[in-house]
C-alpha cells in the first residue's frame, strides 16, 4: 500500500487526498479545523489527532496557506523528523522562505521539494494538474510515483525555490487572464450584447483562453463556491509584486490587479471562489 502523511486540509490538500485515496494511497492526514479531519475520514483517509503524528511517514504531503505557515509546521516538525524522509510542499510561497525551508531540512538530512501546482481544487480532485517542482533531482525521480498518480504532467525546474518562482509566474497570468475576461464580459453586456453569447463568441475566437473554459460559466452564473478564493490570490499578488520588486521587474498590470482584489476582499469577497473578480467590474455588484 503505498501511504503519505498529509498536512493541511483545505481547498486543495483535501483534493489532492481525495486524489490520492482514488488512486490507491492510504492517506493520513491532520489539519487545525476538525471538520476537515472529519471529512478525510468520511473519504477513506485517516485523521490523525496531532500534527507529530505525520512525522512517522517517509513521504509528507504539504498544502498550507502560506510558506510562513511551512516554516511554522515544520518547526513544531523538527525534533520529530529523522534523516531520510522527504518532504512535498504544494503550498504557494515566497520562493525565499521556501530556499530557507529547504536549508533547515538539508541541515536535518531530509529532502524538500516546493512542488507547486497549477491547477483548481476542482482540477486537482480530478487529476487535471500539472506539478513544478524545485529541488534535487534524486527526491524529484523518488517522488514521480506520487506525481503521475497527481498530476496529467510534472515539471522538475531545478533547486528548491524554483517550483514557487515557477508557481507565482503561472498565476500572474492566470489571474489577469481571469480579470480580462472578466472585464471584456462586462463591456459586452454594457453594449447590450448577451453574456452568454459573448463567451461563446470569445471561446471560437483568437481571443480563447482556458480560463473561459474553468471561470467563463461561473461568472456568467454569478456562481462563486469556491475552488480557490479571491484572498488566496491577493496573497498570491503581493508576493508577485514583492519578489518582482526585489528583482526589478516592471509589473503594472499586476499592480492594478492588486488594487481590484484588495477592493474585493476588504467588501467582503475574499471566501469567494476567483471567478468572483466579475464582481469588480460590475458596480451594481
Amino acid at each position: 500500500m503505498k501511504s503519505i502523511g498529509l498536512v493541511g486540509l483545505g481547498l486543495l490538500g483535501s483534493a489532492l487526498a481525495d486524489r490520492l485515496l482514488a488512486e490507491g494511497w492510504s492517506v493520513s492526514g491532520f489539519d487545525i479545523d476538525s471538520d476537515r479531519q472529519n471529512s478525510l475520514s468520511q473519504a477513506g483517509g485517516v485523521a490523525l489527532n496531532r500534527l507529530e503524528d505525520v512525522a512517522g511517514f517517509d513521504v509528507i504531503l504539504l498544502s498550507l496557506p502560506t510558506s510562513q505557515v511551512v516554516a511554522d509546521v515544520v518547526s513544531s516538525l523538527k525534533k520529530e523528523l529523522r534523516a531520510g524522509q522527504t518532504i512535498v510542499d504544494t503550498t504557494t510561497g515566497n520562493p525565499a522562505e521556501v530556499e530557507s525551508v529547504a536549508d533547515l531540512l538539508a541541515g536535518l538530512g531530509i529532502d524538500y521539494l516546493d512542488a507547486t501546482v497549477g491547477g483548481s481544487s476542482q482540477q486537482a480532485r480530478a487529476g487535471d494538474v500539472i506539478i513544478m517542482a524545485g529541488g534535487s533531482v534524486d527526491a524529484f525521480d523518488r517522488c514521480l510515483a506520487l506525481f503521475d498518480d497527481l498530476a496529467k504532467r510534472t515539471f522538475h525546474l531545478g533547486p528548491a525555490g524554483s517550483g514557487s518562482r515557477m508557481k507565482l509566474a503561472v498565476n500572474l497570468v492566470l489571474g489577469l487572464n481571469r480579470a480580462v475576461l472578466a472585464e471584456g464580459l462586462g463591456y459586452a453586456e454594457s453594449l447590450g450584447l448577451d453574456p452568454a453569447t459573448t463567451l461563446e463568441v470569445l471561446q471560437a475566437s483568437p481571443a480563447v483562453s482556458a480560463v473561459m473554459e474553468t471561470k467563463g460559466e461561473k461568472m456568467l452564473q454569478r456562481e462563486f463556491k469556491p475552488q480557490a478564493r479571491l484572498a488566496q490570490h491577493l496573497k498570491d499578488v503581493k508576493v508577485i509584486l514583492d519578489t518582482g520588486q526585489a528583482v526589478g521587474a516592471n509589473l503594472p498590470m499586476s499592480a492594478v490587479h492588486q488594487t481590484l482584489l484588495k477592493k474585493l476582499v476588504e467588501s467582503g469577497n475574499g471566501d469567494l471562489d476567483n471567478s468572483a473578480i466579475i464582481k469588480a467590474f460590475h458596480s451594481a455588484e
